[in-house]
């Protein structure tokens, strides 16, 4: 058995002003994934790109990161954290330079794709070095509750700074932040950051794994976003489903006859982290669906500005907040990590129930607020334990596989979220109106028009809130891990223990 944590040396003194550092590097990934949607309609006028092809500003990023986060994480287990984190970050930053100077449609699909391919780099890294840096209990506690606020938060965050800067700058200053962010986290990690020595998966790459693994996920992203824009029974949506579901069988087949695989299946075949992946990734579709919808609404039904409707989600960031580092890390070290998963769903559900409540003329303070202080409640309370039980006693040269994994479930539940929720709001609206409107002035009333969007919204926030609680029942039956203090599971399978990762050293 390895040597326990008292045993070994102490842990680097600047593991807190560090963790300022990673938590920065992981805002950034998180709320890029919103704060174009807000910028999308300007660079879309600015560089004449068409209906069609907008998606592309979006999509390139998506396919290049969630195909090459499993790629990206094993990189980080075999150049080392810190090392993956630095480069993540400096090629993030260049990536976002050039799409902000983009001089044409091409440039700027190409430079969001660079930044998926390096922030599948930079995700996982961030996440491991809390792994490796942060194994005291309490402390391991703390981090995380930092980690899961910004994790669940930044998305709405992205809302925000994408209104901000899109309405007093302009689109381009939604990708030139990214320089500031990542210049500052680089001198923080360069000063601040120290991995241990040990812990590093020196074995050779596995080429057959990171070429089956990136085609099945790519086309499982971009089968979704096919599914969203040519319908699900497209021949082309189909195929990649199809496609996705053989490259990632003969994915798992390699895996477990090759001797270095790229992911080890005893990191998703553990019971709880299995039961990690699954939930949380059912609960970002429900989470990515609400944004959606509740932007179109609040802007498109509500009359908000790009600004104000930003500033509207501000109760469920500071939700997810006070979840994550009041009630998540204060309770991790006395309950067990599915006591307080399974209500956190399901306490988002509850506020997610309270959201499909709206209507055209709904009150902001009587509907949206209450529904969205509990998603934000619920939701970080959850991600809190979820983000630390995925990389609990994962053995130190799985640590980058392990957190590349927790980013992939959210990545792809954020894909299934986008094109699902979307396709069944729109065939609701549709029967809607097929019932509603009988007449060609009915057809061309506003106020019917936004009736029909609504109900759309409104079926497919209760199908999200279904899904919360399909997350929450899974949460409760799959997970049995004990109190993440004791180093030992709920039934008693000492591995946690015995595959403890090792403090950092100094």
């Amino acid at each position: 058995m390895r040597p326990l944590m008292s045993e070994q040396l102490k842990p680097d003194p600047k593991r807190w002003t560090a963790l300022i550092f990673i938590a920065l590097a992981q805002l950034m990934v998180v709320l890029d994934a919103t704060v174009v949607n807000i910028a999308l309609p300007s660079a879309q006028k600015a560089l004449g790109i068409s209906n069609g092809d907008r998606q592309w500003v979006i999509t390139a990023y998506t396919l290049a990161f969630g195909g090459l986060l499993l790629f990206g994480g094993r990189i980080a287990d075999l150049w080392g954290r810190k090392n993956a984190f630095v480069v993540g970050l400096l090629g993030f930053a260049a990536a976002s330079a050039l799409g902000g100077a983009a001089v044409n449609p091409a440039m700027l699909y190409g430079a969001r794709a660079l930044q998926g391919a390096f922030g599948a780099l930079l995700a996982p890294a961030a996440l491991s070095l809390l792994a490796v840096m942060f194994t005291d209990a309490k402390e391991r506690a703390k981090a995380f509750g930092v980690y899961g606020a910004i994790a669940g938060a930044g998305a709405a965050v992205g809302l925000i700074l994408g209104g901000v800067l899109t309405q007093y700058l302009n689109w381009r200053w939604v990708l030139f932040v990214n320089i500031a962010f990542a210049v500052v986290a680089v001198i923080g990690a360069v000063m601040y950051i120290h991995e241990p020595a040990t812990g590093r998966n020196r074995n050779r790459l596995d080429i057959p794994g990171v070429v089956l693994a990136s085609a099945g996920l790519i086309s499982l992203v971009y089968g979704f976003s096919r599914a969203e824009s040519d319908g699900w029974t497209s021949s082309v949506t189909i195929g990649l489903f199809v496609a996705s579901v053989v490259l990632l069988a003969a994915f798992a087949f390699v895996e477990s006859r090759v001797r270095a695989a790229l992911l080890p299946l005893r990191v998703v075949t553990d019971r709880n982290r299995g039961g990690i992946y699954l939930s949380l990734g059912l609960a970002v579709i429900g989470m990515f669906g609400l944004f959606l919808f509740l932007t179109y609404y609040l802007q498109q039904v509500q009359g908000y500005s790009a600004l104000k409707s930003g500033f509207a989600f501000l109760p469920m960031v500071a939700g997810m907040i006070v979840g994550s580092t009041q009630i998540g890390a204060r309770l991790m070290l006395r309950v067990r990590p599915r006591l307080l998963m399974a209500p956190g769903f399901l306490v988002a559900a509850i506020g997610m129930a309270i959201l499909a409540q709206i209507k055209v003329d709904s009150s902001y303070a009587e509907v949206l607020l209450p529904g969205l202080v509990l998603m934000g409640l619920g939701m970080g309370t959850a991600f809190m334990p979820a983000m630390s039980l995925a990389t609990y006693g994962v053995r130190p040269e799985d640590a980058g596989v392990a957190s590349a994994m927790v980013n992939t479930s959210q990545q792809v539940g954020g894909s299934i979220g986008t094109a699902l929720l979307n396709t069944l709001a729109a065939s609701a609206t549709t029967s809607w109106a097929t019932s509603h409107m009988h007449t060609a002035a009915d057809r061309t009333n506003p106020l019917l028009i936004n009736e029909g969007a609504v109900h759309g919204y409104s079926v497919a926030i209760y199908v999200a809130m279904g899904i919360l609680l399909l997350a929450s029942v899974i949460a409760f039956t799959f997970l049995n891990a004990g109190v993440q203090n004791t180093g030992t599971r709920a039934d008693g399978d000492e591995s946690l223990e015995d595959i403890a990762i090792p403090v950092v050293a100094h």
